[in-house]
């Protein structure tokens, strides 16, 4: 990534690092790993998704860090919309809110596929470069499309979510010699970033079993979160698409290095100390607590299942049968199970007030007894 100066000459890592230590001053020399990797993601002029990096794309020559489904093929939007547009009718609404809408890719895929039976389209984004570059790609719908920078009290509509959960800041619990600690960050005397484990209550959702050593993470801002939309959707829908495995696997005693990933110039990492703001940090989703959050807040789980057998069921091979060689070629990465297939899952859930129904994109391979 690019250090572009901003004002007074600083660069986004000087900014980044003058923010750090000025959270670690307020916290008594130690950051919770939750709240280090908020700042790292989001604060102002800084943090990664918030000083007008480039962020997805096809290949690191064009200066990003990843691709995303919309921005591999068309055709994810397009098999997508097959179910969104179901939802819509389902649930009598004509709005899509979409979150963390990226390049604004997925929105205008969406938009074109759906076309009329949208009424408005909604992006709720809390990042200023990207809702720039948003814009210019959805200028086409620029009557339709508006921004939100939150929720309102009460909405409907549907819900999308592509890759947003495993961008919520995650806290890291490590159990050494049968004891359970929080993961944190401090500055060393030489000036580094280290990690530092301090004794806790906090607990994974589950045992682990057998008593050897252990890092994992849990994800009390992604279960918020998903209250919070349960609570003020009165009527509509909501599918959100991510990596992640039900609650079993997740805590499964053999994962027992923890999920967190940085993500830079297409290439991974698992450290995320280094290059504070200048690359991605994510987590795997836990599905099990997502729907548990969203069951105890009232929605109604539709299905859970793998992003390859959603959009199958969403027509997603007649859409590949029209398009050309090339097309195809990026559209399976989408299905095949060693790519995004079975390593990224679905979840759906109906709205409190509005009726569950046999949703197309989970009747056939639906692992909701599995979470």
């Amino acid at each position: 990534m690019t250090q572009e100066p901003g004002a007074h000459g600083a660069t986004p890592s000087d900014r980044m690092a003058r923010i750090i230590d000025a959270a670690l001053a307020r916290d008594g020399g130690w950051l919770p790993f939750d709240r280090f990797m908020a700042l790292a993601l989001y604060a102002p002029g800084a943090g990664y998704y918030a000083h007008g990096s480039r962020q997805f794309g096809h290949m690191p020559a064009s200066g990003s860090d990843f691709v995303t489904a919309p921005e591999l093929t068309p055709l994810f939007g397009r098999a997508l919309a097959v179910q969104v547009a179901e939802a819509l009718a389902q649930t009598g609404t004509g709005e899509v809110w979409e979150f963390g809408a990226g390049s604004g890719a997925l929105a205008a895929q969406l938009l074109e596929t759906l076309g009329e039976r949208v009424a408005r389209y909604t992006i709720v984004d809390l990042s200023g470069s990207l809702r720039e570059r948003q814009r210019q790609t959805l200028a086409a719908w620029g009557g339709k499309v508006r921004w939100a920078g939150e929720l309102p009290d009460r909405f409907d509509g549907v819900v999308v979510g592509n890759e947003v959960l495993d961008a919520m800041p995650v806290k890291l619990l490590v159990r050494r010699s049968g004891r359970w600690h929080e993961r944190g960050v401090v500055r060393t005397p030489g000036g580094a970033l280290a990690w530092e484990d301090r004794s806790t209550a906090l607990r994974p959702p589950v045992e682990i079993e057998s008593d050897h050593d252990y890092l994992t993470e849990i994800h009390p801002q992604a279960r918020a979160w998903t209250a919070t939309l349960a609570e003020r959707l009165a009527r509509g829908a909501v599918f959100l698409l991510d990596y992640g495995f039900p609650e079993a696997e997740y805590y499964h005693p053999q994962r027992h290095m923890g999920t967190v990933m940085c993500h830079q110039g297409h290439l991974a990492d698992d450290n995320p100390l280094v290059a504070v703001g200048g690359k991605d940090i994510t987590a795997h989703v836990d599905f099990t607590g997502i729907a548990l959050a969203g069951q105890d807040a009232g929605l109604h789980v539709l299905g859970y299942t793998s992003q390859a057998r959603f959009l199958l069921n969403c027509g997603l091979p007649d859409l590949m049968a029209q398009a050309d060689a090339a097309q195809r070629a990026m559209a399976a990465r989408l299905i095949h199970e060693h790519e995004m297939g079975e390593l990224f899952k679905v979840i759906g859930f109906a709205a409190a007030g509005s009726t569950p129904w046999d949703a197309v994109g989970f009747r056939a391979g639906d692992r909701s007894h599995a979470l």
